[in-house]
């Protein structure tokens, strides 16, 4: 049997680190690691993996343009999508572009090892959780989004933060003090379940809530 060959883009090291230790537990084989969605194109074309891993938030080229790219200069290689987030448009949007599994990092690592697997094999794979978007939309419900959850003015702050503003320059814009401004970004990093600035914005351009 030949050995599944996989390139791991996430940009959290640790979290990279966790899933290689476990697919090569797996006999499975990565060959390449990358921390944004321009090098993780870039070793997906050159080692020409079996499966890519790719996490849809990162910072560079973003998930859906990698996707096509690969689908026309690398098509044998299968993307497997490892994210925390699931709205729609997102999970729709990626699926379309031509991944054949969505995984939720909430899924036990054996979970992430058996749907590596089956996209070696060509197979789909989906969390539950989108297997269940997937199932409401072709029965024609599905479900709306569920509501930002930030106030106005951390909002504000969001946008700013999405156009690269620093907490002192965020501070100048809103007239507020710069410690303000940190305690703002540290709620908006824990409601919306991100560990970085950059996470969170790529979030709300996702979204639409920063252009």
């Amino acid at each position: 049997m030949n050995v599944i060959k996989v390139v791991l883009a996430d940009d959290h090291p640790a979290l990279r680190a966790g899933i290689k230790g476990m697919l090569e537990k797996a006999d499975i084989e990565v060959v390449g690691e990358a921390g944004d969605g321009d090098k993780a194109l870039r070793l997906a074309e050159r080692l020409v993996p079996d499966v890519l891993v790719l996490d849809a938030v990162m910072p560079g080229l973003r998930a859906p343009q990698v996707i096509h790219r690969l689908r026309e200069t690398c098509p044998d290689v299968r993307v497997l999508v490892l994210t925390a987030y699931n709205d729609n448009e997102l999970v729709f949007g990626l699926l379309e572009a031509g991944a054949v599994g969505y995984v939720l990092k909430e899924e036990a690592l054996e979970t992430i090892e058996a749907a590596v697997r089956a996209a070696a094999q060509g197979k789909s794979w989906l969390s539950p959780k989108v297997a269940a978007k997937v199932m409401k939309k072709a029965l024609g419900q599905e479900e709306a989004e569920e509501a930002i959850p930030l106030s106005e003015r951390e909002l504000e702050v969001l946008r700013l933060v999405a156009k690269g503003l620093t907490n002192k320059e965020i501070a100048w814009v809103l007239k507020v003090k710069e410690r303000t401004v940190v305690f703002h970004v540290s709620n908006i990093l824990k409601k919306l379940g991100v560990a970085s600035r950059v996470e969170a914005a790529v979030w709300a351009k996702e979204r639409g809530v920063a252009s």
